[in-house]
């Protein structure tokens, strides 16, 4: 067989690889099929300047619901907001700052929302970022662990009350399936003695899932649930702190050709936050808007307990036992 022929055969069933799975994407992806509205009801919306989260408050705004959109740039932050009050016509739409890298940013948050809200019907933790590189915060955090969970962890619970306050309420926290890869080793929660890009982010998205089943212990009863879901791979800006342009630009369009739409990875966030089918599940992991099967540690009981205790006293913040 001569050079040329082998050559041609690589790139047909290379072809073929790519054509199949996007077929087998778009065949599986879930969508939210709930016609629930959301009129009168109090939804924040972490990242929701792009992305998928910009298509969940979109989507959440469509149904009649009071969005506020916390984001780390109010300018980015601003326009996405036009643009979703253009085209659902809802003007209660709103931008708050919100830098996850700060934990002082994220207590201003949560005072400002005690002071001017109500109510607070879903607490929606989508904001993530990938390749941070390993450096730490003003806070002695290191930068991805605190973004991905740390931060995520300190903003739902002091959002808790609020939520307790307007129940049935619910939580809604973006994993990912590469929870599958983390790990949990106490002595290195911080990614102090080793750390990769890679692990941290895989170790945070672990993390995300004993906090939700640990929430689902201490909120039984108070008609506050919480699940985390996995959104599918999408063509977002979730990739946009790798350093080196080409691999970037590389990574982006690959994603972009073969994986989810925003839209597509959007869908099992607001199935969570407005189907009535699991207005009464908490603790559980979804993906394509069914219940799936996370990893076996994401449902150990004790690690999930352990993780909490250790995590406040890294945020140093207590969570209030009634």
């Amino acid at each position: 067989m001569s050079v040329v022929m082998i050559l041609w055969s690589l790139i047909s069933i290379t072809v073929l690889i790519v054509v199949s799975v996007k077929v087998y994407q778009k065949l599986t992806c879930g969508i939210c099929r709930s016609s629930a509205h959301m009129v009168g009801k109090v939804v924040i919306v972490t990242g929701a300047n792009s992305g998928l989260g910009f298509e969940t408050a979109k989507d959440l705004a469509n149904r009649g619901a009071r969005v506020i959109m916390a984001c780390r740039s109010v300018n980015r932050a601003a326009a996405a907001k036009e643009l979703i009050i253009k085209e659902t016509g809802n003007k209660d739409v709103h931008v708050q700052q919100l830098d996850l890298k700060s934990l002082r940013s994220i207590r201003d948050f949560c005072e400002h929302i005690k002071k001017t809200e109500s109510r607070l019907d879903v607490l929606i933790n989508n904001a993530g970022a990938g390749g941070l590189g390993n450096c730490t915060t003003e806070d002695g955090l290191h930068i991805g662990m605190q973004v991905n969970y740390f931060a995520q962890f300190l903003l739902t619970c002091q959002l808790v009350p609020l939520l307790k306050k307007s129940a049935p309420s619910r939580i809604v926290s973006v994993s990912s399936v590469i929870h599958k890869y983390g790990e949990v080793d106490f002595d290195n929660l911080n990614m102090e003695k080793y750390w990769s890009d890679y692990q941290v982010y895989a170790n945070s998205k672990l993390f995300i899932n004993l906090m939700t089943l640990e929430l689902s212990e201490r909120l039984k009863g108070t008609g506050v649930t919480a699940n985390a879901l996995h959104p599918g791979v999408a063509a977002t800006n979730l990739f946009r702190n790798i350093p080196n342009t080409f691999i970037r630009q590389l990574v982006e369009s690959i994603l972009g050709f073969m994986f989810q739409t925003p839209w597509e990875a959007s869908q099992t966030s607001i199935y969570l936050a407005v189907s009535p089918e699991v207005a009464e599940v908490s603790g559980k992991y979804f993906s394509d808007c069914r219940q799936k099967e996370a990893s076996k540690l994401s449902q150990n009981y004790e690690l999930a307990k352990k993780l909490w205790i250790e995590s406040e006293k890294l945020v140093k913040y207590s969570f209030p036992e009634n």
